[in-house]
């Protein structure tokens, strides 16, 4: 059901909230779309901004540890992947996400954003991040 207009969709998976990102139609560049609470509604919340997006692809990032070996939570993250990928059927592509939310807080702080605004808006962390993940993605296909 994919076109020439469909989008990537990244996901930074985590226990409270889960950041989302989309592509571009011509998907060369990935913008910080939402974040959503992790509950047991996050997997239908994902798979309508998949309609609404038009969707091919999701890319999750995998939570590694400093040493690349599998985390307590990359096996919760496995977990979630399987169930999203059932319910969707789209092809799930999981990324090395090390780093991602530090760079994610950096960058938030480098716009400028005051602390106050950054404590009260902890989800633009998970949003940014998840889009850091997706345009490494994308960075990656073009080359």
């Amino acid at each position: 059901m994919s076109n020439e207009y469909s989008r990537y969709l990244g996901i930074d998976y985590g226990s409270v909230r889960i950041g989302l990102s989309v592509s571009d139609p011509l998907k060369i560049i990935a913008q910080g779309f939402k974040t959503i609470r992790n509950t047991e509604k996050a997997i239908d919340e994902i798979i309508a901004v998949i309609a609404e997006q038009d969707i091919e692809r999701i890319i999750l990032g995998n939570p590694l540890n400093l040493k690349g070996e599998m985390s307590t939570k990359a096996e919760e993250v496995r977990e979630f992947a399987k169930k999203l990928q059932v319910r969707t059927g789209k092809e799930i592509i999981m990324l090395d996400e090390r780093f991602t939310s530090v760079m994610a807080q950096r960058a938030i702080i480098s716009m400028g954003t005051k602390k106050s605004q950054r404590q009260n808006n902890k989800g633009k962390v998970d949003e940014v991040a998840a889009a850091i993940l997706l345009q490494g993605y994308l960075d990656t296909q073009r080359r």
